[in-house]
């Protein structure tokens, strides 16, 4: 066990001698284990996610093991081994050798320091993650650090100060020194064991980030506390394994605050950076990198859109967003989604097109490729790469712009419209092979007038659907008429004695490049309107006798309006025939005044 003076490729076989269960922290379940090389034995702790080799009997006492990752920790003046990664090889009938306690044996052999695990090789980097998930991002991958660096590195009014690279779960008292690089907005929470609010923020040291979490009381106590850019010590926390599908720090723990923990504002002597940054070398290489990365950028702010709001499918919550088209040198665009408070103010922080440092964005292959930021986005960054990208951007400006290629020219979603800089026309349609993108829809958004609407359907344009307007059918159903005069819905099986009636009729909408046949359904129909809905129309012009100069008066005001479309294209098979269809998700009048405006500033821009 003392090692070969530790490369990164060490991974030594061993055997276990013996397998423990012990109680781990809040209740959960942690295996002791002892390995032998033969000559000496160690103590040693299993990690939690390896666990099952011990319920499903892959591990045992005198199993043959090779160790592929592993940290050394001193706990109680003993050097305890973490097992990180560990292969079973095969199992012996019994102990080989005469082993002896390691401890022991650095008494009778001097010059060998085990007190500081020195003789304990580093950790194997083979998988930037060391708790066996996904790497978080392999632009970002930080290698697991083992124990010789020293646990404290400072005091400050004479309380040590540990790294954030040297946490672990077996020192519970420690005291950080790090700088808040990004701080959540106040979320709230509900589920079976209650509710309440919680924040989080990212803290970083000379060493690693990592993220905190505050819950219930310390959300009131710390929140406006805790300012981006400050330095503070944390005491009082605790310590768990970080979730690498939400979390992107580099430490591999999370840390838990709550109202008893101790922060105090410290001193900032500048040797801790404002934030650490691994950028890109260009957003044009964003085409070619996976979905669910986490990339660092800087890029210029081309233009700002609208600030809209959803609502969540998942919560059920109404969330503020708002994309930005970015731009860099490599004359390449992409989109970028802000959320909650960054969003609702981003008309004010970007218009004037700043320089970004985005810190750890998602790639999305949604409509080509695009970003939403997970982690914090800082205007005009006090770094060295700053200056050079102003100064092309001011270039490029001042000879007429850039018209740049966009990964996110097909960008967006159903609700959402795009400003005007990334409108497109009617003519992209086909100019861009819209709807051909494999099984997503593309999006765009454009203005244009109504100039012809389909609505000679026998019986009037609207469908009957279910009267149920709860799980599963939500009155979007088709229903059918029974003999008895009631309506049945195959998907819900109910029976009802009524149904409502939802528009569905398609139109011709055109601008000054092209025309498209688009369909209109329900939501958009009323829009289209003025607001009345199709059980309201039939009841005037189809439920007692049909009055056909009524019917078509509805249709005849929304002739020749003016409006901006945000429209799904979809190529999709209709009677054995490949047909690109054109429907509309959203639909909003056109504001004249506004639209002015928007012209006079991007006029203003050139």
């Amino acid at each position: 066990m003392t090692g070969n003076g530790g490369g990164p490729s060490f991974s030594p076989i061993l055997q276990v001698l013996d397998t423990k269960q012990v109680p781990g922290p809040q209740g959960s379940v942690r295996y002791r284990i002892v390995l032998s090389d033969g000559k000496h034995y160690i103590q040693g702790m299993l990690a939690t996610q390896l666990n099952h080799m011990i319920a499903t009997n892959l591990i045992g006492a005198n199993t043959i093991v090779q160790v592929e990752q592993f940290m050394s920790n001193r706990v109680k003046d003993r050097t305890v081994i973490i097992l990180l990664n560990v292969h079973a090889l095969r199992n012996e009938p019994s102990r080989i050798g005469d082993p002896q306690d390691i401890e022991k044996a650095q008494i009778a052999t001097p010059g060998t320091n085990y007190a500081t695990g020195s003789s304990v090789p580093p950790v194997k980097t083979g998988s930037p993650n060391p708790y066996g998930g996904p790497s978080r991002n392999p632009h970002h991958a930080s290698p697991v650090r083992s124990s010789h660096a020293p646990i404290v590195r400072d005091t400050v009014n004479g309380t040590p100060i540990t790294n954030i690279s040297n946490l672990n779960m077996y020192a519970n008292k420690w005291t950080i020194q790090a700088r808040v690089t990004s701080k959540s907005d106040i979320r709230t929470w509900s589920n079976a064991k209650g509710e309440g609010s919680l924040f989080s923020v990212e803290l970083l040291d000379q060493t690693q980030d990592v993220r905190a979490t505050f819950f219930k009381e310390a959300v009131d106590k710390f929140y406006s506390f805790l300012q981006i850019g400050s330095v503070y010590t944390f005491s009082g926390g605790r310590l768990k394994v970080a979730n690498a599908q939400y979390n992107t720090c580099q430490s591999n723990f999370e840390i838990t605050f709550d109202q008893n923990s101790e922060i105090h504002l410290a001193n900032d002597d500048g040797n801790i950076q404002r934030q650490h940054y691994e950028f890109i070398d260009s957003i044009a290489g964003l085409e070619r990198t996976e979905p669910n990365t986490m990339v660092d950028l800087l890029a210029v702010v081309q233009a700002v859109g609208e600030v809209a709001t959803i609502v969540s499918k998942k919560s059920g919550q109404e969330l503020t967003k708002c994309d930005l088209t970015l731009i860099d040198t490599s004359a390449t665009q992409i989109t970028l989604t802000l959320w909650g408070d960054k969003a609702a103010s981003a008309l004010t922080d970007y218009n004037q097109q700043p320089v970004v440092a985005i810190r750890r964005a998602r790639v999305s292959d949604y409509g080509g490729r695009s970003l939403s930021l997970s982690g914090s986005i800082e205007t005009n960054p006090d770094i060295p790469q700053t200056a050079p990208l102003q100064t092309w951007w001011r270039t490029q400006t001042a000879n007429g712009g850039v018209t740049g290629k966009s990964l996110s020219a097909t960008r967006g979603g159903a609700g959402v419209m795009e400003s005007l800089e990334q409108r497109q026309t009617i003519a992209d349609i086909k100019n861009n092979n819209l709807g051909y993108a494999g099984d997503k829809p593309d999006w765009l958004t454009f203005k244009a007038t109504v100039s012809f609407l389909k609505k000679d359907k026998e019986g009037g344009s609207w469908y009957p659907a279910c009267a149920n307007a709860g799980e599963p059918c939500k009155n979007r159903y088709k229903v059918t008429q029974t003999t008895d005069g009631n309506w049945y819905c195959d998907k819900c099986q109910g029976s009802f004695p009524t149904c409502v009636r939802r528009w569905i009729f398609s139109g011709v909408v055109e601008d000054d490049t092209s025309s498209t046949w688009v369909s209109f359904f329900n939501e958009q129909a009323e829009t289209l309107l003025a607001g009345a809905t199709a059980d309201q129309v039939y009841a005037e012009t189809y439920q007692d006798q049909q009055d056909q100069d009524a019917y078509d008066s509805y249709f005849a005001k929304a002739n020749h309006t003016e409006w901006i479309f945000k429209c799904k294209v979809k190529n999709e098979m209709v009677n054995e025939e490949s047909r690109v269809k054109t429907s509309v998700v959203a639909m909003q009048p056109v504001d004249f005044a506004k639209e002015s405006r928007d012209l006079l500033s991007a006029l203003a821009k050139f």
